[in-house]
This record gives C-alpha cells, sequence and structure tokens, in this order.
C-alpha cells in the first residue's frame, strides 16, 4: 500500500511537470465572461483575482490551481463575486486542487508550511444579520466594490464547488495587518450553491468561515489550521452534515467559533445552523499549540445553532482547558440578547453527542464551568454520553495513522437521533464517519500518507450504504434558478434522471449511465427554463421513482 501511495506522488508530479502552465490575472475572468480551466493545463493565480459580474469559471475535474507568491495588496487568491458563479466539480479519483506555487505535490511542503498565499472566497446574495452589505476583510482593500456580499435571496446559487482541496493559504491580504481569508470563505452564499467534499489543510488563519448565508454543505475538512477549524458569523444558517477537523500540535485555534453578528446583536436573522455528525479532534491530551484555543466550542455574540450526533475530543490547549463555553452576559445593560437565551429559547441544541479527552477532565462539570451548561449536557433526555468514542487511529504525521472511523464495538457506531430533513442523512453512528472514510482518494489526507488508501473495509462499506433505492424532494422548492435533487442507490447500477414539463414533455437529462452505490446529488441549472410545474424521474433497473418540483422566477 505504501509503494501505491509513493507510485501515486510520483505520477502525479511528473504529470504536473509536464502540463503546461498558464498565468490568470484579473483582467482574465472580466464582467459577463464565460472561462474554463481544463485539467490538461496547470493555471497560476497572479494577484486577487475575481470571477467578476454576470461572469462564470467553470473548472474541470483534475485540474491544479497555483498561487503565486505575494502578500498584502499583492497577494494571490480567487474571489468569486455575488453576481459572479462558479462550476468547480472535481470527482473522489479526480480532485481539484488549490494551492501554492511553492508546492511540488509531493510532499514537500507540510502542514507547518502555512500562509504560502491567500485561499478562495465565494459570495452571494443570501441573507445575513447586517442592515447593509458588508465586504469581505482584506479583500475590500484590493477592491472594495467587488468584495461585497449580501443581500434578499436566501436561494441564491454561487454555483458549484465539490471535490476540492485547498492547501496552504492565509497569507495577510490588503493594506492593514491581521487581514487573512480562510481556505474557504463563504459569505452571503445562497442554498442554492453546491458546496461538498472540500478540504482545507494548513490555512494559517480558519479552515472554513461563513458570513451568513443559507447554504446546505456535507463532507467537510479542515485539517492543520492555525486559527479555528470552523467559524461562523452574521446570521449563519442553513444545514450541514459530516464535518471532520483535527489539529496541529503547533498551532491551533478553537475547533469551532459560532458568533452570531459582526455587529449589532440584536439584528436578525439569528444564527441557527443545524449540525451533524461531525467529528472533531483537537491538538491531543498534553499539546500547548499556540492560539486562542481556551474552549473547543465557544457561542457567542447571540448566536444560536444545533449539533446532533457528533464526537469531540482530544482537546488540552490547558490543563484548564474547556469542552464548551456559551456565552452569558449582563443584560441589565445595553445587550438584551446573548447565547444563552439562544440556549433557553431553545435556538442552541446539543443533543446526542460524544465528549471525551479534554485537558480539564472527562466529567461534565470538569469541562463545562457554567452550571446551565452542565445542567443541560446531564439531562438524559439530550443523550450527550462522555465516553471514549473509540475510533480506530488520530495520528497526526504520515504514517498512514488517521483513520478516524470507530472501531469495532465502538459506543459511537450507535446512538444516533433521528434526522427528519430532505437534505440531512439518516445514520446509526454518531460523528462523520461509520465503516466508510469518504476522505479517501481525493483529499490532501489521504494523497501525502495521514490516511492509508482503503481497501479492505468492503464489508464495513456496505453496512453503510442506503438500503433502499430513493428519490428525495429537490431542496430549495420552489427553486429560482438552481435546485439540488438527491438519490440513493442500495447497489450500484445504471440510472437516468430525467426532468419533464406538466405535460410529460422531456426537457432534459440531468443523469445518465452507470452509478456507484452510495448517495448522490445533481443540480440543475435552470436559469432558461420558464415558471412552473416540472416532473422529474429517475429510473434504475425495473424501478422508477417521479417527483414533482416548482420552478418560481
Amino acid at each position: 500500500m505504501k509503494l501505491f501511495k509513493h507510485l501515486f506522488v510520483l505520477l502525479m508530479l511528473g504529470f504536473v511537470i509536464a502540463q503546461p502552465t498558464r498565468t490568470i490575472t484579473d483582467a482574465d475572468i472580466p464582467v459577463g465572461a464565460n472561462v474554463t480551466f481544463s485539467s490538461d493545463t496547470v493555471y497560476i493565480l497572479s494577484g486577487m483575482v475575481f470571477v467578476d459580474s454576470l461572469a462564470t469559471l467553470t473548472i474541470e475535474a483534475g485540474t491544479i490551481i497555483k498561487a503565486e507568491d505575494g502578500q498584502d495588496t499583492e497577494a494571490s487568491g480567487l474571489c468569486v463575486t455575488r453576481y459572479g458563479q462558479i462550476f468547480a466539480e472535481g470527482t473522489a479519483t479526480n480532485p481539484i486542487i488549490f494551492t501554492s506555487i511553492n508546492d511540488n505535490l509531493n510532499g514537500n511542503l507540510t502542514y507547518e508550511d502555512r500562509g504560502e498565499w491567500g485561499g478562495v472566497a465565494i459570495l452571494g446574495r443570501s441573507t445575513t444579520n447586517n442592515s447593509s452589505d458588508k465586504s469581505v476583510e482584506g479583500i475590500n482593500e484590493i477592491d472594495a466594490s467587488r468584495s461585497k456580499y449580501g443581500g434578499n435571496e436566501p436561494e441564491h446559487s454561487s454555483g458549484v464547488f465539490k471535490y476540492v482541496s485547498i492547501r496552504h493559504t492565509g497569507i495577510n491580504i490588503g493594506s492593514s495587518t491581521g487581514n487573512e481569508i480562510q481556505g474557504l470563505t463563504l459569505a452571503g452564499v445562497g442554498s442554492g450553491t453546491t458546496i461538498e467534499y472540500i478540504e482545507s489543510y494548513a490555512s494559517a488563519d480558519d479552515g472554513f468561515e461563513f458570513f451568513g448565508g443559507t447554504v446546505n454543505t456535507r463532507y467537510l475538512i479542515s485539517a492543520f489550521c492555525s486559527d479555528d477549524a470552523f467559524d461562523w458569523d452574521q446570521g449563519f444558517n442553513g444545514k450541514h452534515q459530516f464535518w471532520f477537523a483535527i489539529q496541529g500540535t503547533d498551532e491551533a485555534g478553537r475547533l469551532a467559533e459560532m458568533d452570531g453578528a459582526g455587529g449589532n446583536e440584536q439584528g436578525t436573522p439569528y444564527a441557527k445552523p443545524i449540525i451533524a455528525n461531525v467529528t472533531f479532534i483537537g491538538a491531543g491530551l498534553g499539546s500547548a499549540p499556540v492560539g486562542d484555543g481556551e474552549q473547543a466550542l465557544i457561542f457567542r455574540d447571540n448566536t444560536g445553532g444545533y449539533f446532533y450526533n457528533s464526537i469531540f475530543m482530544d482537546y488540552d490547549d490547558a490543563s484548564t482547558s474547556l469542552g464548551i463555553t456559551v456565552e452569558d452576559i449582563d443584560n441589565s445593560g445595553e445587550k438584551v440578547e446573548d447565547s444563552r437565551k439562544r440556549f433557553e429559547a431553545g435556538d442552541l441544541g446539543l443533543m446526542n453527542n460524544i465528549w471525551y479527552g479534554f485537558g480539564a477532565g472527562n466529567d461534565i462539570n470538569q469541562f463545562s464551568d457554567q452550571d446551565f451548561v452542565q445542567n443541560y449536557l446531564s439531562n438524559a433526555a439530550n443523550n450527550n454520553r462522555t465516553v471514549d468514542p473509540q475510533l480506530r487511529g488520530i495520528s497526526r504525521i504520515t504514517d498512514g495513522g488517521l483513520d478516524p472511523r470507530p472501531a469495532s464495538g465502538s459506543p459511537a457506531l450507535s446512538g444516533a437521533r433521528e434526522l427528519n430533513d430532505d437534505y440531512l442523512t439518516n445514520t446509526s453512528y454518531v460523528g462523520a464517519f461509520g465503516g466508510y472514510n469518504w476522505m479517501n482518494g481525493w483529499s490532501c489526507l489521504n494523497q501525502l500518507g495521514y490516511i492509508s488508501d482503503i481497501t479492505s473495509v468492503e464489508e464495513d462499506y456496505i453496512s453503510s450504504l442506503p438500503s433502499d433505492f430513493e428519490l428525495s424532494q429537490n431542496y430549495p422548492n420552489p427553486f429560482n434558478p438552481t435546485t439540488n435533487i438527491r438519490f440513493s442507490l442500495p447497489e450500484a447500477s445504471n440510472i437516468t434522471l430525467k426532468v419533464y414539463n406538466i405535460l410529460g414533455q422531456e426537457i432534459l437529462t440531468l443523469a445518465e449511465g452507470f452509478k456507484n452505490a452510495g448517495v448522490h446529488t445533481v443540480t440543475w441549472n435552470a436559469e432558461n427554463t420558464t415558471s412552473g410545474i416540472y416532473i422529474y424521474r429517475i429510473t434504475s433497473g425495473t424501478n422508477t421513482i417521479t417527483k414533482k418540483m416548482t420552478l418560481l422566477k
């Protein structure tokens, strides 16, 4: 297996060397342009490149994008403006990679090589709780108008971003210090956008940060970032599932920093995202990484939010480091709301989770120092457990020992809460993984040898597959102009997924051909289709399922 991995790296290196390169500047994606990055070329970002208004950037599976050296106003990065779109859809075996020009893709850079370039920002026109338009910090000092985000279109689509690995980001951007952007910044992004299978590796700031928005996400990796693994702010909402975070021992912040607002904390909508099936692993007991990590999780600035079926573990920034803190301020002053009020109003919930391995201790009264949090976590109705989840491996070096799936007999293999939602998937297990390691193949963690190529998990994988052939209701619905259609296959098969008008006339084929067993999502962009009721139908062998959806412009 190690020989195979070395051959993969050598082949990848040779492939990159053989490819031609093309330098991309901001002028290359102007207003109204349709630009494609093809997989036969390595693209070099020179400076901050904006996908401008009414422009579309399409990136083919397997494409490598590197960023030139430079910082402050000369920093390189990619920003999709709120009136532009990106369609970057890699695959599990052919991901899209954003990285530094100094990265040879052979392991010459480690996770300690952070801050090599800026990062990727996707801006949208969805809701925030700001009273006016906001701009992404740092990018606004390069271009104030094109860094703005937000609006009143919760179902807006910024495109598709799928199977993408973003590496070595977080250099200072703009003319002021402290203006790092994250591996991936999502600002005011709407629910019509597809964000799935994204990795942020070795960011000098957060792995992911959400500024408001209603986007739904699944399968996100935040690995070895120097600040927070996940960060949200400004009325962030949406539904999110299967997030994984692991911290390095040298630099790290919180596993999740959750803020409700960036200014007026009483502004609506309140932040109340739903997050299910995360596995958050800290820097390890006995470690003391540099960073602001006194708590694994902090809820503040009037945020709410829900964590279900998740694992929080191995977190020790200091001997008194806590698992969780919920903002509780003196309400006699100007601020009349806080995260404790969100807790008491039912807008903040923590249910069916496992908590284990904190520097302050594994008893709830040790890793939480607030009585109202202790009482909540101790309440049997909320099904929180303090027990070793018995993961197969949590190594932080390239020895193939990172395997965050529950081992045989693990308490994490059961105890999940049922999720009654069209977007979220019900699991029997808690945490981001069951028997199948969805990081395998496409992620930097796999390619550099943190996790092994897992080829001996067929029985475990089968146990995690859907039991029935299903077609879910599209989301959002009604929609304009983009919607997502999800279907489940209990076994690999040939399928067709077609759209018809109300008269039964075929409009288009969304998917066709052989598909592996598992859950699949297809996005339909109906920008050039008139409003109305449409029928979508999936066929697999003798099985056919039909549903209706509404396009409302």
